[in-house]
């Protein structure tokens, strides 16, 4: 299948079995495995997806190896591509990404994940593949692949990217659950936690808007600032509940992957790649700091029932 988080997720724990020491959970052994599956899991995902690749379309097999002078975001792009080549600017834009996704709190689906399987003294590696699948989830790392699902249907749809008043038009027809994948929403504004602005974005979109103006996309980037613009206006007239709403950082980041020609099968582990840290931190934060089990309580809310004997149940 070409969903690559569940072969990044079985290539993590293999390696487990290639380490000597991998059950020891002492602090100073952890931190090692952390910085050796962060360099490492960026390079298994590009291999993963060669491989898958070469199986589907039965092309050659492409395989570089990583170079030692180049940051991660250097040899993402240059172990993808079959030139090696990258610009500059194209690697500074995917460096920032990596940065500006590399951690979000604790309160994460996928790094509360860590925290809870650290605390229960499993292995690293364990650990790691268990965020690695509370990632996949659409309703976490898939997010940018809905934004940039929803901005290609308003592509097509809205003859003049410069008119405000169509794009206002589809919008609302998205929210009225009349357009693109019929659920009423707009991806990639608002936001659990910020309100005013998602500081994330507000940075990344310096690096979108410089390297649209390099790759000549200048207009596709004015048309994201203007559904940036417009969405939150209707949102809050939808719901009759004027609170502040913004583009969080998946509004801007499938389409900076698109000009930088990353394949949609990468998406989701490219913000694994960079969660990674993050991760680690909570890892060993949890390992120094706790000693017992996180075991959360879930309390019944259904009304007492008199128990009926299985031979006195009607069928």
């Amino acid at each position: 299948p070409e969903d690559m988080m569940n072969s990044l997720s079985r290539c993590v724990l293999s390696l487990y079995s290639y380490d000597e020491r991998g059950n020891d959970i002492s602090v100073e052994n952890v931190l090692r495995q952390c910085i050796q599956l962060t360099s490492q899991l960026p390079e298994l995902a590009i291999y993963c997806y060669h491989a898958y690749q070469d199986y589907t379309h039965k092309g050659p097999l492409y395989i570089a190896k990583p170079k030692k002078s180049y940051s991660i975001a250097e040899n993402m792009l240059y172990m993808l591509r079959p030139s090696g080549i990258f610009t500059e600017l194209e690697a500074r834009v995917l460096d920032s990404a990596l940065i500006l996704h590399a951690e979000h709190g604790g309160g994460n689906n996928s790094t509360f994940t860590m925290r809870v399987v650290t605390s229960s003294g499993s292995d690293t590696y364990s650990a790691f593949a268990a965020s690695l699948c509370s990632l996949k989830g659409p309703r976490h790392g898939g997010a940018n692949l809905k934004v940039s699902d929803m901005m290609e249907d308003i592509k097509e749809n809205v003859s003049d990217w410069a008119d405000d008043e169509e794009i206002a038009s589809y919008l609302r027809k998205i929210l009225d659950k009349q357009a693109f994948d019929h659920s009423g929403l707009i991806y990639g504004i608002g936001h659990a936690v910020y309100t005013l602005s998602d500081p994330r974005a507000v940075i990344f979109k310096r690096f979108v808007s410089e390297l649209s103006g390099a790759k000549g996309r200048e207009k596709e980037f004015e048309l994201y600032n203007k559904v940036e613009q417009i969405a939150p206006v209707l949102l809050s007239e939808k719901s009759s509940v004027y609170k502040p709403l913004s583009a969080n950082v998946d509004f801007y980041s499938g389409f900076a992957y698109r000009m930088l020609g990353l394949p949609r099968q990468l998406y989701t582990p490219i913000f694994a790649t960079a969660r990674m840290a993050g991760w680690s931190a909570h890892r060993l934060e949890e390992l120094i700091n706790s000693s017992k089990i996180i075991r959360p309580a879930y309390m019944s809310v259904s009304e007492e029932k008199q128990y009926v004997p299985i031979s006195d149940r009607k069928q």
